[in-house]
């Protein structure tokens, strides 16, 4: 999604008359790259794995999109209704499990890449 524009109160990203919703702005950046390689990575194995009609697997790396997007706050629970040790616990929680999942080369639990 290129081009799109933020509403007035930053919830959503607005793409050809369609609402998104934004990621939560209170992500530090290095959480915030984490997340998008995890969803980069998933979205790529979601093509593969329909690709190869593997079902179970399809329906694996979708988890990990659903992951990768709650953690990135574009996912329920809505990050504006969250106080900040939840909105925390949101993306800790699923960068735990993501890096359970598929860790990040040369990525330590708290940095980004390159450590």
């Amino acid at each position: 999604m290129q081009g799109g524009h933020l509403t007035d109160d930053g919830r959503w990203l607005v793409v050809d008359g369609r609402r998104w919703r934004a990621t939560d702005p209170a992500l530090p950046e290095q959480v915030r790259a984490r997340l998008l390689h995890h969803l980069g990575v998933a979205r790529s194995a979601v093509r593969a794995a329909g690709r190869s009609g593997d079902d179970a697997a399809v329906a694996a790396a979708r988890a990990r999109v659903r992951l990768a997007k709650t953690g990135l706050g574009e996912r329920r629970p809505a990050w504006w209704d969250q106080d900040d040790a939840a909105r925390r616990a949101r993306w800790e929680t699923a960068l735990a499990e993501l890096d359970a999942q598929d860790p990040a080369p040369g990525w330590s639990a708290q940095e980004g890449p390159g450590g």
